[in-house]
């Protein structure tokens, strides 16, 4: 879930925020073989966006605040809870196709 290689455990699975790393540099494992798609993606704009609308909704009724509190707060929330999101989603797929050794065009 850290950003850690399915086969060997080093920290090497992203090479920037939630860009994939070519290959693990500590054991040569190959994650362009691994098809993550477009899945983690449109999850969490489903999740994070309704949970966003939600609490704005929710601090506008109760406090009814200026609209720039709401400026600051929702788009830096919504980015912390994607970039923090993808990380998390895409680790684990890779490391359920590591384990579960799917490969694209193969039933098991």
């Amino acid at each position: 879930m850290s950003g850690n290689c399915p086969r060997c455990g080093a920290k090497t699975l992203f090479k920037g925020l939630i860009a994939f790393a070519e290959s693990c540099s500590a054991c040569g494992l190959d994650f362009t073989a691994f098809n993550v798609g477009d899945g983690p993606a449109a999850f969490l704009t489903l999740i994070i966006g309704t949970a966003i609308v939600v609490g704005a909704i929710a601090l506008e009724l109760a406090a009814s605040p200026p609209w720039w509190v709401h400026a600051l707060i929702w788009p830096a929330l919504s980015l912390a809870l994607v970039v923090w999101g993808l990380r998390i989603a895409k680790s684990a797929l890779i490391a359920s196709e590591y384990r579960n050794a799917a490969r694209e065009g193969r039933i098991k």
